[in-house]
């Protein structure tokens, strides 16, 4: 097992090169979804639209003006920035629902495959790949309600797999297996892994030679980044009836010393980054936080599912700032870029929204979500939802699930640069629009 102490001087250097080039899950391994460009402050056009084979729930990164993505049709893509043309693609072996990391000329990204894949930046040819022990969904027995409950059954939101962070000439990414991994960063040789009681597919942060991430097993952790040993964990809810309210699909953003952090069980945490100890939470009265907050000047950011709220809390007391009520739900997280907030919504539409009011400035729908087929969405654009879920059987919450997410669903989290923002969508298209 190798390890390497981190440098503190160093670690600050490399946060603020990833965060202005915003190759990683949320712009920087600190995961604050702060971002240097001015996104559009009114909508103008479609400058291209990138098609692919399945559904894109990973995010865009962007090094060097080419903007790098995964898509569930099992391939990972690199494309211009301004003109939407393809450099290349690589073919995992399985979807690709991680956000890809870009460092020293190199491409990480997790794949359903099982493996953890480092691409050359300029051709997409394959450096090295890992094998962890394999991915899964989460899953329970009588999840969510689902029928008959004495079956196990995946869970049908679940629908990320971790993004990996790299920092020092580490990459850290959670996996299905349960573990949390450390590689390093030019050979892919193993440094250490973590073990956690269930599926991990949050992202982890890195900051001050910690790791930070939480598990479906209901603990969020603290782990030393050299080592690999817990430096604390945090319990969040537990639901042993329908496994509903339970598991930390949220990934964390650390400011100032403080981990904030969405759960299944409701509630957004504030978490003492050096202790572990509770500041404040926030509860939503049973609606999860699966979007990542966004953290920047004083204000915590997020959106929740089902209850469809556009929330700004005061980072230092979690107090309520603003409240929006949206149309559908959310599971993208939010982008900050000046005076405005991006989020992708699951009826199909980018939202932008004012940074101090949450007030919607313009919106763009995806064609999908236009044409509405199968009736999904209600006239004002929620879901149709006795429609969708008539039955609670056996497959009939997934095949549910899969019509509602076939409007061109948003689970990507935009990437603004260059005034412009780009994001997937369930509809197979990356889009840039400015």
């Amino acid at each position: 097992m190798k390890t390497s102490l981190p440098v503190c001087a160093l670690a600050l250097a490399c946060l603020a090169a990833q965060a202005h080039a915003q190759s990683m899950f949320r712009g920087d391994p600190a995961h604050s979804g702060l971002y240097a460009s001015q996104g559009p402050r009114e909508f103008h056009r479609v400058k291209w639209k990138f098609p692919t084979g399945a559904s894109i729930v990973s995010s865009p990164v962007v090094q060097d003006g080419v903007i790098f993505f995964g898509s569930d049709d099992g391939n990972v893509y690199a494309v211009d920035g301004s003109s939407g043309k393809q450099i290349w693609q690589h073919a995992t072996g399985g979807p690709v629902a991680s956000t890809p990391a870009i460092a020293n000329g190199i491409v990480y990204v997790n794949s359903y495959d099982g493996k953890f894949h480092a691409l050359d930046a300029r051709s997409g040819a394959t450096k090295w790949k890992f094998a962890t022990q394999g991915e899964r969904n989460f899953e329970a027995k009588g999840l969510n309600g689902m029928q008959p409950k004495t079956q196990t059954m995946p869970d049908p939101y679940d629908n990320y797999l971790s993004s990996p962070a790299v920092v020092n000439g580490a990459v850290f990414f959670g996996s299905g297996d349960g573990n949390l991994y450390a590689l390093d960063a030019a050979s892919g040789d193993l440094r250490w892994k973590f073990a956690t009681g269930d599926v991990v597919h949050a992202s982890p942060a890195v900051v001050d030679g910690t790791v930070f991430v939480g598990s479906w097993d209901s603990y969020f952790y603290a782990v030393d980044a050299a080592t690999g040993k817990e430096k604390w964990r945090f319990h969040g809810g537990e639901d042993a009836v329908m496994h509903n309210q339970v598991g930390f699909q949220s990934s964390p953003a650390i400011v100032n010393g403080v981990v904030y952090t969405g759960c299944r069980d409701s509630n957004v945490y504030a978490i003492d980054a050096a202790t572990g100890k509770e500041k404040w939470r926030f509860n939503n009265s049973g609606s999860w936080v699966i979007s990542s907050p966004a953290v920047a000047r004083g204000k915590v950011i997020f959106a929740t599912s089902d209850s469809s709220l556009y929330h700004v809390l005061d980072a230092e007391t979690g107090k309520s700032l603003v409240r929006q009520q949206g149309k559908a739900f959310v599971f993208s997280s939010p982008s900050v870029a000046g005076d405005l907030v991006a989020i992708g919504v699951l009826n199909g539409t980018l939202e932008v929204r004012d940074f101090e009011t949450g007030e919607l400035r313009w919106e763009f729908q995806t064609e999908s979500s236009l044409r509405n087929e199968g009736w999904v969405l209600t006239a004002d654009r929620k879901f149709n939802v006795p429609l969708l879920y008539a039955s609670n059987w056996r497959d009939g919450p997934i095949v549910s699930a899969n019509r509602q997410f076939g409007i061109g669903a948003i689970f990507s989290s935009p990437l603004i640069a260059g005034g412009v923002i780009y994001f997937g969508s369930a509809d197979g298209n990356l889009y840039a629009v400015e």
